[in-house]
């Protein structure tokens, strides 16, 4: 006679908790080419404002924007996106929340 089969296991139910209101949005923030400021005043502006960011990254992307016409200068959460923007735009910034 045969074995009977051994009996399924029975999965483990995870439950993920949220708001639903969006909390971990993630967010760009690009800034456009305004041919307003200088390198040193965009570079300065970006070191204040964004986390992580060093004269070397600041330089780079304020040349990419020089001559690409925009770039991605922050990726992350909503909240702190929102707040990098503001800082730009008050420096003079074209910037743009995404």
């Amino acid at each position: 006679m045969a074995k009977p089969p051994p009996p399924a296991a029975i999965p483990e139910t995870i439950e993920k908790q949220g708001t639903g209101t969006g909390d971990d949005l993630e967010a760009r923030v690009i800034v456009y080419n305004c041919s307003c400021h200088t390198y040193q005043q965009v570079i300065t502006l970006f070191c204040e404002a964004i986390p992580g960011m060093n004269p070397h990254k600041a330089f780079e992307l304020a040349w990419q924007i020089d001559h690409q016409g925009s770039a991605t200068v922050y990726t992350g959460d909503w909240k702190t996106s929102e707040g990098i923007a503001k800082h730009l735009v008050g420096g003079g910034l074209l910037v743009a929340v995404q």
